[in-house]
Formats: C-alpha cells, sequence, structure tokens
C-alpha cells in the first residue's frame, strides 16, 4: 500500500506562514520577474536603500555588539513548497514593506498598522536584502538600521478602496535618503511601473515587467505586478519619473497546489515508488500561484495622491512652509526607462 504526504491548503499554508500581513493576497503574472537586490540595476538599488521592512518587535533581537538579529524561517522549511519554487531557500520574517517619503516618515499600507499599539510595538528595518551574488540575506543588522514607530500621522482603511498609513518614526533616519513621491497626474492605463518590497517577507526583491492595467478608479489603479503577502505597502513606482505613484495593497491569490498527475503518466516499466521518488517533490506541493500576463483580476495599488498632501515637500519640489530638510533620493528617470523597457520586452502574452 502507497503512503501519499499530504500538505495543507493553499489557503491554510498562507495562514501558516509566520507573521505575515495581508488584506486580500497577490501573485506573478507571466514571467515571475522577481530580483534580489544584488541582481537589480544600480539605479532599482539606489531606490531600494529607502525601501524598509516592517517587523513585530518580538521579532527583532538586541546584540550585545550593537547589532540586531532579524527573527526569521527559512520559506522551503514553512510548507510544503515544490522544489522548483524560486527563493525557497531564503528566510522569511517581515510582515509589511514601506518606503521612507520623509526624514523620519514611512508610507506603508493601513491594514500593516491598524492601531497606535501596533505602531509602538512595530520594528522597521533597512538592509533586509540579498546583496551579493551567492550571498546570503543580512538577517543580522547594526541597532541603527532598525527604527520604531512612534505614532499614525495619518491613516485611511477601506476593504476596496484606499488602504495607506503614514508613519512618524522614533527619531530621524541616517544613512537614507527620502524619495520622492508623485504630486501630479503623471500616470494612466498602459503606462510601465515596477514595486520594490518583500514578498512573503522574504528578503527585499524588485519587480518590474508590469504596466497599469486600469487607472479609472479614483482611490487606486490596477496593475499586473510580482508581488505576495508581504509586499503590502510596498512603493509601486513609475517606470518613466522614478517616483512613487502608490501603495501595493491587495491581488490575486498568491499560492496553489500542484496536484498528483494521472496514473497513465507512469512509465509500465517504473514502480508506484520509482515514480513517485522521481517526481522529487514537484507534485501534490504549494507553489506561487502564476496568471497570464493579461490574466487575473490584478493587483491594487493605492494611489499616492490621496496621502501626498500629508508629505513635506522634499529639496528640488516646489518651495514652500512645508518642505522638508535632507536631500531625497535622486535617480536617472532615463536608465530606469530603458531598466522598465527590456522588462516589458522580454513579457509573452498569452492571447
Amino acid at each position: 500500500m502507497k503512503t501519499i504526504k499530504t500538505i495543507l491548503s493553499a489557503a491554510a499554508v498562507l495562514l501558516a506562514l509566520p507573521l505575515l500581513t495581508f488584506a486580500k493576497n497577490k501573485g506573478i503574472y507571466g514571467e515571475d520577474n522577481r530580483l534580489d537586490y544584488y541582481a537589480a540595476p544600480r539605479e532599482m538599488q539606489t531606490l531600494a536603500d529607502s525601501v524598509v521592512s516592517l517587523w513585530k518587535g518580538r521579532h527583532i533581537k538586541s546584540l550585545a555588539s550593537g547589532k540586531v538579529q532579524l527573527k526569521t524561517a527559512e520559506l522551503g522549511r514553512v510548507a510544503n513548497f515544490c522544489a522548483d519554487t524560486r527563493f525557497k531557500e531564503q528566510p522569511i520574517g517581515a510582515n509589511c514593506s514601506g518606503s521612507l517619503v520623509g526624514p523620519d516618515l514611512v508610507l506603508t499600507a493601513a491594514h500593516c498598522a491598524e492601531t497606535e499599539a501596533d505602531c509602538r510595538d512595530m520594528k522597521i528595518a533597512f538592509g533586509y536584502a540579498v546583496k551579493r551574488a551567492g550571498g546570503k540575506a543580512e538577517t543580522i543588522l547594526p541597532a541603527g538600521e532598525v527604527y520604531g514607530c512612534a505614532r499614525i500621522v495619518k491613516r485611511l482603511f477601506e476593504p476596496e478602496g484606499a488602504d495607506y498609513a503614514l508613519l512618524q518614526l522614533d527619531r530621524k533616519v541616517t544613512g537614507h535618503k527620502p524619495l520622492r513621491v508623485s504630486r501630479g497626474a503623471d500616470l494612466k492605463k498602459g503606462d510601465g511601473v515596477f514595486v520594490i518590497g518583500h514578498p512573503l517577507g522574504l528578503p527585499l526583491k524588485v519587480a518590474g515587467g508590469a504596466t497599469v492595467r486600469d487607472y479609472s478608479k479614483p482611490a487606486f489603479f490596477k496593475a499586473d505586478l510580482d508581488t505576495f503577502a508581504g509586499n503590502s505597502g510596498s512603493p509601486v513606482f513609475n517606470a518613466g519619473t522614478g517616483k512613487i505613484e502608490g501603495i501595493l495593497v491587495r491581488g490575486d491569490a498568491d499560492l496553489d497546489e500542484r496536484d498528483f498527475p494521472a496514473a497513465s503518466a507512469k512509465p509500465k516499466r517504473m514502480t508506484d515508488e520509482e515514480f513517485f521518488a522521481s517526481l522529487d517533490g514537484s507534485i501534490n506541493c504549494v507553489t506561487m500561484a502564476a496568471y497570464s500576463q493579461t490574466g487575473g483580476d490584478g493587483e491594487s495599488v493605492t494611489k499616492v495622491s490621496l496621502v501626498a498632501a500629508d508629505i513635506p515637500l522634499l529639496p528640488g519640489e516646489e518651495a514652500g512652509a512645508g518642505a522638508a530638510k535632507g536631500k531625497p533620493v535622486d535617480v536617472d528617470p532615463g536608465r530606469i526607462r530603458d531598466w522598465a523597457d527590456s522588462m516589458l520586452r522580454k513579457i509573452r502574452f498569452d492571447r
């Protein structure tokens, strides 16, 4: 008699993943365009240096050396992920993502910080990433790279609408520059966008090759971004300007289950045991949900215009009483456009 190891349903696996905070889920559209920090172009790395991971306070441990340790678990050990799952050997732990938009301001999703108590229990970390080829994720960080949340400056949550929170940190950030947000009508249907954040709580990923599907809603737009739970709060950038256009908040299902093949797929000369051994974890396992580039419902991105008035102007923007001190991140929009265009050219559309 055969013994077949059963697994959690894809929905149950999502709940089993530690620490993740999500409204609705996300997924992969067309090719999986996620890149580790080290594999991203320099312009993307410059932007990524100002993207943060959000953690529960109890999951960051202070060390005697003036450093802190992030509490993580290996993705492939959390559930029965398929053998070909990308990044399964990497750690997970962050529950949301965010972006530095002022000297001491972080923009994220409202469902990542529901109450002031959530804010007080939150830690915000820079530098959780794989920074060199063949290297491991940085899970021991200088204590100065981790900040507390002092208060929620502004927050709005609508289950099928706006979803954003602006957080004030416990001190001004050093070593990282604020990102520029869009303050005009710079985006429309068909425009290229990309996202930087922490899918499934993994080390930072950059994902391009996406376009705006629908910009008609007043509070959010839809795009075919490769994102997951853990990406909630991630900044979504305009590929033409390098400015933040929105906050990733919800989308299609994250995970799927790969079923057993039909009995007819087994070669006649192979025993059942040999057949199942040959599959090597490629069936009856959890995999990333995948859609055609134009399939699925798309990912919802809260428009940054809803909160832009509460984000101080940065040097180089229109001067005024609300201008913030400190230099913002400056990147070459031309190089960003070139990278985004190259990613879009790789897309294989399913018609």
